[in-house]
């Protein structure tokens, strides 16, 4: 009963979280907005300098928007691939969908190709890596392989697109290619903007909830074949279906933010270490957390300093302690 009352009050503080820290990012940056110039932007006062327009409309409700859907995505999804492969070390990276897209989005900036372009072809690398991946299963076992068959062969692909991307930074131009490649990979919201967010966020979106609808399921999941199985789960349906939205946000996120981890991992332990392992609560948990935890991160790492800090960097700085506090603290996590 005290677990259910401090779920209910963490999920109605939370999304008071989210408007104050997007009400804060609004008006915090190198270019500061004033409340008063935002709230008459938005009633319709207008008034205000053009360049106050653009910044709110072109860049930052884009990014505030991106770092809400990539962080709740991400988080969602390492929630689900943790009751997915019951593995508590699980992220939406398992199967190698970072490092697949990383290595498109480097082909495309080696090749010259535009922001767009290097989104799509980021996103296509990302969904290879998955098929990659089952193909090498059912290759060398059954039709329905294990999961330690599919997490090591999620490793190995991992690594494989992992040597491509350190291929690629070999052949780039050290002058001009090689530092936009090495700020890309190290995870950024800066890029962002209203077409690649128009393109990139209703993938994110869509694939987050359908997590969200079967988190139901996921409980299912981690029971005995036998027992879902009784309690009429179409298992081929459901693993499918999470695999699928799972690594659909990963490479969105990816192609358009770069490599960003930690939100995957320490999100949902977090939600477990205060509410247990229900899915039904931990996956609404984790989208919420998840997008406060990747906006405020953003935040500060645009507003720390002069110059941008890639925000991947941030969420190791901070993920990285808090992670092993958990540890300390918990004695260990079952997922």
């Amino acid at each position: 009963m005290r677990q259910k009352k401090a779920y209910t009050i963490c999920m109605a503080l939370l999304p008071a979280a989210i408007f104050l820290a997007a009400a804060a990012a609004l008006c915090m940056g190198q270019f500061r907005i004033p409340l008063n110039q935002i709230l008459a932007e938005f009633s319709g006062a207008g008034g205000n300098p053009a360049n106050v327009r653009t910044v709110l409309f072109n860049i930052r409700i884009p990014r505030i928007l991106m770092a809400l859907l990539g962080g709740a995505g991400l988080a969602c999804a390492g929630a689900a691939f943790q009751s997915f492969f019951a593995n508590p070390l699980a992220t939406p990276d398992t199967l190698g969908v970072a490092n697949g897209a990383s290595f498109g989005a480097a082909l495309a900036i080696l090749l010259g190709f535009g922001a767009m372009q290097v989104q799509l072809l980021s996103f296509a690398f990302g969904v290879l890596s998955v098929l990659l991946v089952f193909s090498v299963t059912r290759t060398v076992g059954s039709s329905r392989p294990s999961m330690i068959m599919v997490i090591l062969a999620g490793m190995v692909i991992s690594s494989l697109f992992s040597a491509l991307v350190s291929l690629v930074k070999y052949a780039a131009d050290p002058q001009d290619v090689l530092p936009v490649i090495t700020f890309w990979l190290m995870g950024s919201f800066s890029g962002v903007t209203r077409s690649s967010l128009m393109m990139g966020g209703p993938v994110i979106a869509a694939g987050t909830l359908l997590l969200f609808l079967l988190r139901f399921r996921l409980n299912a999941l981690s029971l005995p074949e036998d027992e879902a199985k009784a309690l009429g789960v179409n298992l081929p349906l459901v693993r499918g279906l999470v695999i699928v939205a799972a690594s659909a946000v990963t490479a969105s996120v990816v192609s358009m933010c770069g490599v960003i981890g930690w939100v995957g991992l320490l999100i949902p332990h977090l939600g477990r270490m205060a509410f247990g392992n229900d899915n039904r609560r931990l996956l609404p948990f984790s989208a919420m957390a998840g997008g406060l935890f990747m906006l405020v991160t953003d935040t500060i790492a645009r507003c720390a300093t002069a110059s941008e800090i890639p925000v991947s960097i941030l969420t190791a700085v901070v993920g990285a302690p808090v992670f092993l506090m958990l540890l300390r603290k918990t004695g260990g996590f079952r997922a």
